[in-house]
This record gives structure tokens, sequence and C-alpha cells, in this order.
């Protein structure tokens, strides 16, 4: 795999819907970013997936933060702790994902809930938050064949059922991937 020195963090938020963590786990394959998170941020997704699916256990959504740490081995990002009470965010517990982001040298923290992430705060540690439909977007524009070879993995592993390709773009639609679904239509025949 290549390894680009660009570095992203992935907000639990992002990685609590299983269409949204795969899609970005493919993209994170790709080496066109470094893919980053935390025990913290695992903890956040997990803690919250199981409140709202009682049909999950434990040892599921713990298998896949496993599956996710050996799929990008330097993914998890650790030593972050000692920054956290220095940093002051609108919702201090989102400190952690700063904080990550800050340990790791991350340039990017992907995330749904920008509002939390005030630009003005981000910029004076270099970090800035892209919704995942903007981030998307713009690994678009850096590397359309990344994100298109993403997309083909990850339907390709939907076998039980198949998906097929209209339904597999309206999935990630939903995830809040408009742009990149747009985009993404383009190139239908292949996917």
């Amino acid at each position: 795999m290549r390894h680009s020195p660009f570095t992203v963090i992935f907000d639990a938020c992002v990685l609590y819907p299983a269409p949204l963590r795969d899609f970005l786990m493919w993209l994170g394959l790709s080496g066109r970013f470094r893919a980053r998170w935390s025990r913290d941020i695992h903890e956040e997704w997990k803690r919250n997936l199981l409140l709202n699916r009682p049909d999950l256990t434990r040892a599921q959504v713990d298998r896949t933060s496993d599956l996710m740490d050996r799929a990008i081995p330097d993914g998890l990002v650790d030593g972050y702790e000692d920054l956290i009470a220095g940093l002051t965010l609108p919702d201090p517990d989102d400190r952690h994902v700063l904080a990550t982001a800050i340990r790791c040298g991350a340039s990017v923290i992907v995330t749904f809930n920008q509002r939390d992430f005030p630009a003005d705060v981000l910029a004076s540690y270099g970090v800035e938050s892209q919704h995942p439909d903007e981030f998307v977007e713009n690994l678009f524009d850096l590397d359309a064949a990344a994100v298109v070879a993403a997309a083909q993995r990850q339907r390709a592993q939907l076998k039980n059922p198949p998906i097929d390709v209209d339904h597999y773009l309206e999935i990630l639609f939903r995830q809040g991937l408009v742009q990149a679904v747009k985009n993404l239509t383009t190139y239908r025949s292949i996917l």
C-alpha cells in the first residue's frame, strides 16, 4: 500500500454507520491518506451503536474495531490523553478527537459535527473539519480512480445478499454522501 503524509482523523460519528465506516476504510486502504482514530473514538462509536442496536453484542463491535486496527495497522493513535485538558471546544467531550488529531499531525477531522469543531480553534492547530461528503469529494478531485476502486471493493464484498449498483449508490446517498454519489454515478457502469 502507498503511504501519504496527509493524515485524517475519523470522528466516531462517521464510524458509527457501518456503510459509511466501510467505505471510509476502503478509501483509507487506497494509500491516498493516512486514516487514523483512537481508542476513545472507537469506544464512542461502539457505545452509541450498542445503545441503538440491542441486537448487536459487545463482542461483535469489538471484532469490527479489531478488524479496523488490523486493516490499517498504524490507524490507532496513542499518547494524546495529556493534551485533552488544555483544549477548548464547544462540546468538551469532543476534545479527545482534537487531541488525537494534534498528536498524530492530522490535517483533517472527518465529522458530521462540524459545529463542534470551530474553524478558528482548529486552525490554530493546523487542522480543519470536513463533512464526509466534502472529504470524499476532495479525494475524488485528487484521485478519482482511488474513490471508484474503493466503491468497487466495498460493493464486491456485499454478497449476502448481493447489492446492485443503484441500491449501493442509494446506501451511500443515505449516509450523506450526496456529491460523492453524484460523482460515482458517472462510473456506475464499472461499479
